[in-house]
């Protein structure tokens, strides 16, 4: 089977469930695991580089305003790729290209391929939707052993921090202007022993302002912005040093949000467990060969 994938996150689970090497194009943000950079892009974003965090929330609320899609899709590469199977998503205007747009094109090819959409917005919508990858694929067992193995280190994260205190915890998918994070993160917080206090699981992720946020009273802030890794992260978060400041929050941590909490795939158990620790570094392990910034400056 040739697969094309137009979502990270996807790229990532094909990988994870052992379709790999049956993956033959993705999207120029596909840069995990590492063979993942190697292979034929098939989008580029329509936002010029180099622009500041208000800058770019201007250029992407501007887009969809005008209900145009942040990223474009390389029709003629989607035509050279021949994929039997496109995986997609519909949930988020800003993270994919336009689901219209690639069923559109797909409809247009000879052989025409099968397109699956990926639009959770919950932690177990996630995980589900492994079984659901690995079928379209024609393994089904791929994703369900994969799907139990990701809930039993979930159960253990679930069970170190069973009893210990629950600190309030602010996540920021942007600080210019402020997201509170949304869809799957309030729950990876629950799961990792802290308290999202104005998060909603499931929901979107939504704007906020400043004395919103001071009014929570966060104990803990992590800055996560959309995409971003965690020095990223950290230069946008010192950015807006003395809005984090007054939050009054013990700690402030960049993260890598790429890698463990923008994309819905497997790494978010990644995610749990690094938020596990930093809530509760006397229970649960630091995992490896993840990174984040504690900015200390910015704390209380």
């Amino acid at each position: 089977m040739r697969i094309a994938s137009l979502v990270p996150s996807a790229t990532e689970a094909l990988f994870a469930l052992g379709f790999g090497d049956d993956v033959v194009a993705v999207t120029h943000e596909c840069d995990w695991p590492p063979a993942a950079r190697d292979l034929p892009q098939l989008t580029r974003s329509v936002i010029p580089g180099g622009l500041g965090a208000a800058e770019i929330d201007n250029a992407v609320r501007k887009l969809t305003a005008d209900g145009r899609a942040i990223y474009e899709l390389d029709e003629a590469s989607m035509r050279r790729a021949l994929p039997d199977l496109i995986v997609t998503q519909a949930v988020c205007p800003v993270c994919a290209v336009s689901y219209d747009d690639v069923c559109s094109i797909a409809a247009t090819f000879g052989d025409r391929p099968s397109v699956i959409s990926l639009d959770p917005g919950t932690l177990d919508e996630v995980l589900a939707d492994l079984p659901r990858l690995a079928a379209a694929c024609g393994e089904t067992d791929r994703g369900r052993r994969l799907r139990a193995d990701l809930i039993g280190r979930l159960a253990t994260v679930r069970e170190a921090v069973a009893g210990a205190p629950r600190p309030r915890v602010l996540t920021l998918e942007w600080l210019d202007p402020p997201y509170l994070g949304g869809h799957w993160v309030p729950e990876m917080v629950a799961a990792a022993g802290g308290r999202d206090e104005l998060g909603q699981p499931g929901g979107r992720s939504r704007a906020a302002d400043w004395a919103e946020l001071r009014r929570a009273r966060p104990e803990v802030v992590v800055a996560m912005p959309c995409g971003l890794d965690s020095d990223d992260a950290a230069a946008q978060a010192r950015a807006k040093a003395d809005d984090l400041r007054s939050l009054g929050a013990a700690a402030v941590v960049a993260v890598d949000a790429a890698s463990s909490f923008s994309r819905p795939g497997p790494r978010l158990v990644d995610g749990v467990e690094m938020l596990a620790h930093l809530l509760h570094p006397e229970l649960v392990e630091p995992p490896e060969g993840l990174e984040w910034r504690e900015l200390t400056e910015l704390g209380a």
